[in-house]
């Protein structure tokens, strides 16, 4: 959504980059530019007027002019005022001291209010409550059933006694809802209201009423990130009839310029508290103004890339991964395990795009492509248990098999085990002691790799008691390699490891004629 605004701003502080010191001139240059940029974002008037007195102000105070790199201290001040105006620092909900906690959502048709229920209560379940689902859209057609749908993919329970489709009481069914939580032991009720095509006096009286008649602990206005400057209009039109404690981005996932992400917490004082990604359940997550700043200057956005990481990595599974790469005995069974990982954190593209220093590369990720990905994933499912551990096995007829079962060609599987050949080589050339994480030599290495191969079945001693002292050492080394291989603190796996890994043969070439070598 910000591609458009991060080139722009990129362009400016290219410009003022190398400079020894920067005069007046040049900081109402750098000034005028960003207004450009801004407006073109569809930002709203007011927010940029002030976002650009706070820069210009600051531009020219002691912390530029005294900085051995004017430059770059211009650079973090429009980072620090982008949070500023983006609501400066992360929101989190408040619960209430006696459940159940209520939360009332509200916002125009169209702005997804029914698919964001179904986040937003699988989300609660993942933090540990027990949410409920109201179903109090008795206007739109279908709006029950779809709330239905959605709560049974999220694993939720939703409450609908009305069918909708203008039959019932929304006001008596929130109102059934609260007692049916306090009977059922739900911690947090999650309320789906009606919405108009605009804003009118009807929709707002219905929204007033509900909240009136559950008393909501949070009521989060749910805004449509590509609608532009009438977001920021509905928003306050809202603040203004029935109230609300927080913003919800929906559609963060569009091709739109993002003016009313950068504008409705600076317009109504209310802070951005989740923002949606994307159409699936998980594409969902707390909004942290910090991190989105970050990603709209180009500087990357880790933290996010750390958090998806730990999710779609398992403690376990990682110190093993790090185990099998230290003795040399990563094969494409692993391989596709950590592919398949990869693909649970979400696009390749979004994901490298959260890497710092890629904001330069938007042309490149834009042709990342995940069916090479799944391609990859595809051929090594093709190939048999066997020739997952050993590659070497597969001759002509074996990659033909191969191929044909992947719907790929020859020259695609032979550039795949290439490029995993090459990989191993690289890990190998790691555990002798080229970048190790650890400090493993050449001979730690080869001692470990002694140690596993004992562990496969080596000579055991035939004392009882020698034998245990010996599945006791060998246990005590597997421990040691795991906790010296490639991994980062509560075992999360070395994400550039992971993505050298992608570049090196995850993605795969341009597909060329059919045929063999």
């Amino acid at each position: 959504m910000f591609d458009t605004l991060s080139s722009r701003l990129d362009k400016v502080f290219a410009s003022l980059r190398g400079r020894g010191r920067l005069t007046d001139a040049d900081i109402d240059a750098t000034a005028r530019e960003i207004r450009v940029a801004l407006l073109e974002a569809d930002v709203a008037l007011p927010v940029v007027r002030g976002f650009v007195a706070a820069v210009k102000e600051r531009a020219r105070g002691a912390e530029v002019s005294a900085s051995l790199n004017p430059a770059q201290q211009v650079i973090k001040i429009v980072n620090e005022e982008l949070v500023a105006i983006l609501g400066g620092g992360t929101t989190t909900l408040r619960y209430a001291k006696t459940p159940p906690t209520v939360i009332l959502l509200a916002g125009l048709q169209g702005t997804g209010k029914t698919t964001l229920a179904g986040k937003l209560g699988r989300w609660l379940k993942a933090q540990g409550h027990t949410p409920l689902l109201v179903a109090a859209d008795l206007q739109r057609p279908n709006a029950v059933n779809q709330l239905q749908v959605v709560g049974a993919r999220a694993g939720v329970e939703v409450f609908a006694p009305e069918p909708g489709n203008g039959v019932g009481d929304p006001v008596r069914v929130a109102r059934d809802a609260l007692a049916h939580a306090h009977r059922q032991v739900f911690d947090v009720v999650v309320v789906d209201t009606a919405g108009r095509l605009g804003v009118d006096e009807e929709m707002m009286r219905q929204a007033a009423d509900i909240r009136d008649a559950v008393s909501p602990d949070e009521i989060l206005f749910v805004l449509d990130a590509m609608i532009g400057q009438d977001a920021v209009a509905t928003a306050s039109a809202f603040a203004d009839g029935v109230g609300f404690s927080g913003v919800v981005l929906t559609k963060l996932d569009g091709d739109a310029r993002g003016g009313a992400a950068l504008s409705v917490a600076q317009v109504t004082g209310r802070p951005i508290m989740f923002a949606s990604t994307g159409e699936a359940l998980d594409d969902f997550d707390v909004f942290h103004p910090e991190r989105m700043a970050s990603r709209i200057l180009g500087m990357g956005d880790v933290l996010t890339l750390i958090e998806q990481a730990e999710k779609a990595f398992e403690a376990e599974q990682a110190e093993a991964m790090a185990a099998k790469m230290v003795a040399s005995e990563f094969t494409l069974e692993d391989f596709l395990e950590q592919m398949l990982a990869v693909r649970k954190m979400g696009p390749i593209g979004n994901l490298l795009g959260m890497l710092p220093g890629m904001g330069q590369m938007k042309d490149q990720l834009a042709q990342v492509d995940d069916r090479d990905v799944d391609r990859v994933v595809a051929i090594i499912r093709s190939m048999t248990p066997t020739e997952r551990r050993d590659p070497r096995i597969l001759q002509a007829s074996r990659k033909a098999r191969v191929a044909r079962g992947s719907g790929v060609t020859v020259t695609e599987v032979n550039q795949l085990l290439d490029r995993f050949a090459e990989a191993r080589k690289m890990m190998r050339q790691m555990a002798g002691g080229m970048g190790m994480p650890g400090g493993m030599g050449r001979a730690k290495a080869a001692s470990a790799r002694k140690a596993a191969k004992k562990g496969k079945g080596a000579s055991r001693k035939g004392n009882p008691a020698a034998r245990a002292a010996q599945a006791k050492a060998q246990k005590s080394t597997a421990q040691e390699r795991a906790a010296k291989g490639p991994a980062l603190p509560d075992g999360m796996p070395d994400l550039s490891a992971l993505m050298r890994q992608q570049d090196g043969f995850g993605g795969m070439p341009p597909r060329g004629p059919r045929g063999g070598r």
